[in-house]
């Protein structure tokens, strides 16, 4: 795989089945760097395998398709004439779709009420004078009145809340008539659900009072019309969201994290499932183990209990979690990640992951998976290979090894992956595909801190995060160069965000067993950090500890101690880690007169690497590449 191939990696969006179960429609979008864009149309499958995939849309963006329940819509986002993501409707068995919603800073994913009369969402409303027909620079001033204010990705919110929608009734003659504004308020509203008779909808939102200072999120009820007041459903005390009601609407399902007794520990917490009656009579209860599995993506309420996704080891297994609590059962598991599924009609499909391909959809059954989909194409990915090393004190870390083609010795490239509280895992990874077939062995790892292995894994880097994560990752380095064909004499380190702030401590801590580095998107300064993240306010305390402590924490403190010659990468409009993290190291090491550069990317924010523009996606690679060629 070289740079360019980006554009054979496809991604399928959740797959939303008609209500008997025979049909699946999905989006498929890939980069394409003639365009500079990502492309995608939605598709659409019959179940039974009877035939192939076949184009549904021939929208250039369509994306995030969903069945009505009476099997005659399917409502999807597509791009309006100003590139703003809106709700359109295609009905089932062919035709044009049309557009249904018309908001200035477009709309969010769609979900059907139970009649398949309307559609409920949300949207951003801006400001009076903001973002619609004037120009970002001629805007008048924001007063800001709250610490969280801004989001990477997206950028101020404070001056265009997001809040929940209802649609006209969906009309054949393709009318769309004007949209219902739900709630209200300074607050923002995010992952709505209907009711199963109609009469509420769900969605979680910070609406307390100390929202600004500390994690809690609620989900909330209210009436699907104009100026309806909010009820609480959850306790206050949790970070809650994605409910969803049972069958019968007495109960509410939903993901959530405990956040300690001041509301704000949000490390290395295992995410579970809970329920909690739906006229909140009760305090929610937790119905999976708090040890794990962590949790990830949205829920559905199926028959005999919620179907969800759950982190395991670098896997990421479908499980049903029955409705009275316990161990999940793994209906999707083994050395693969789902990254979405649906179920109806007496079938569950699932779009899956592995070594191989970046995700294909398949028909879940007991006796396994049958797959529908072969949208993979490309040059066949370099196998990765586990390893299990262990720490000076024992502790088992385990990772993947990833060799080029040929006897070696290859030089060796480190990666360290970000969160701290993220896996790395079994997929097709285009970074360990372009720098393996590009000569170097690729060694990875999630050490104490990463996700998938448990709380006690997560939270064992707590007030020493450098110190314990290198000892994590260099003892697996230091088992995976047991292997003769790994070249220990040319080995380079590199990371992004916590990646990148790992990359900058080794490097000082450690440099000696390093030919060079290369740190993007990097915390270097915890105490800059704090007030220049959008997540500063919260973050540092729970995971460096005190601020007394942040110095000593923070890798900058130590670049006089670096040796080897440092690549640093970063993006201009990156709110995550902000760019004067790159500059505070940049300028450190050149006045001391070190061998190091930096790469600026402009527009972009902190997901460059994965989807960023495809041309700054290949630029970056290329430019990594230069590096690893020069030094190793």
């Amino acid at each position: 795989m070289k740079p360019a191939d980006i554009v054979h990696l496809h991604s399928l969006s959740a797959p939303t089945l008609s209500p008997d179960g025979r049909r699946a429609v999905f989006a498929v979008t890939r980069p394409d760097l003639e365009e500079d864009a990502y492309l995608g149309s939605l598709w659409s499958v019959p179940t039974d395998g009877s035939a192939p995939p076949v184009r549904l849309t021939r929208g250039a963006r369509d994306s995030g398709p969903v069945f009505s329940p009476d099997g005659r819509w399917i409502a999807f986002l597509r791009p309006d004439e100003d590139e703003r993501a809106q709700i359109h409707v295609l009905p089932a068995d062919g035709g044009e779709p049309w557009k249904i919603t018309s908001h200035p800073l477009g709309a969010g994913a769609p979900r059907w009420s139970p009649d398949s009369s309307r559609l409920a969402y949300t949207a951003r409303v801006p400001e009076p004078g903001r973002y619609v027909g004037v120009e970002p620079g001629k805007e008048p001033p924001r007063r800001i009145t709250q610490v969280k204010y801004r989001l990477d990705g997206l950028g101020f919110t404070n001056d265009r809340r997001s809040h929940v929608f209802v649609s006209a009734p969906v009309d054949a003659s393709g009318e769309a008539g004007e949209p219902v504004r739900v709630t209200g308020g300074d607050f923002e509203h995010a992952d709505v659900a209907w009711r199963p008779d109609g009469s509420e909808l769900l969605f979680a939102a910070s609406r307390h009072e100390t929202r600004d200072t500390d994690l809690v999120q609620d989900v909330w009820a209210c009436a699907p019309e104009e100026g309806a007041r909010p009820r609480r459903v959850t306790a206050g005390d949790l970070d809650a969201w994605g409910g969803r009601f049972s069958g019968d609407g007495s109960t509410v399902f939903f993901s959530g994290d405990e956040i300690g007794p001041d509301l704000g520990d949000f490390v290395g917490r295992t995410t579970g499932v809970w329920s909690v009656p739906a006229d909140a009579s009760a305090v929610p209860t937790r119905l999976t183990p708090g040890e794990g599995p962590r949790m990830t993506g949205p829920l559905l309420v199926v028959a005999d209990g919620v179907l969800g996704l759950a982190e395991n080891r670098g896997a990421v297994d479908l499980v049903l979690v029955p409705f009275g609590g316990g161990v999940p059962r793994v209906l999707v598991g083994d050395k693969v990640q789902v990254q979405s599924f649906d179920s109806a009609g007496g079938v569950t499909v699932a779009v899956v992951a592995d070594g191989r391909s970046s995700g294909e959809l398949v028909v879940v059954s007991g006796d396994g998976v049958r797959r529908l989909t072969g949208f993979a194409r490309g040059p066949a990915p370099l196998p990765m290979a586990e390893l299990t090393a262990h720490a000076p004190d024992g502790y088992p870390v385990h990772g993947w090894v990833t060799l080029p083609e040929g006897e070696g010795p290859h030089p060796v490239v480190l990666m360290i992956h970000g969160g701290p509280f993220a896996p790395y895992g079994h997929q097709l990874f285009d970074e360990t595909q372009v720098y393996a077939a590009a000569g170097y062995a690729v060694v990875m790892c999630n050490p104490r801190g990463s996700s998938g292995y448990g709380d006690e894994h997560g939270r064992a880097i707590i007030g020493a995060v450098g110190e314990v994560s290198a000892a994590d990752v260099m003892a697996f380095l230091d088992a995976a160069l047991e292997d003769g064909r790994l070249d220990s004499s040319r080995v380079g380190v590199m990371g992004g965000s916590h990646g990148g702030f790992m990359t900058t401590w080794i490097a000082a801590h450690h440099g000696g067993r390093f030919r060079a580095a290369i740190s993007e998107r990097a915390v270097n300064a915890i105490e800059s950090f704090h007030g220049s993240s959008d997540i500063g306010s919260f973050f540092p305390r729970p995971l460096y500890g005190p601020p007394e402590v942040w110095a000593k924490e923070s890798p900058l403190t130590y670049a006089d101690r670096i040796g080897v010659p440092f690549l640093i990468i970063h993006s201009e409009e990156d709110w995550r880690c902000p760019v004067e993290q790159a500059q505070r190291l940049f300028v450190a090491l050149k006045l001391r007169g070190h061998e190091a550069e930096m790469l600026l990317f402009p527009g972009e924010g902190h997901e460059l690497s994965r989807s960023g523009l495809p041309s700054h996606r290949v630029a970056r690679f290329e430019a990594v590449l230069d590096w690893w060629q020069r030094h190793l």
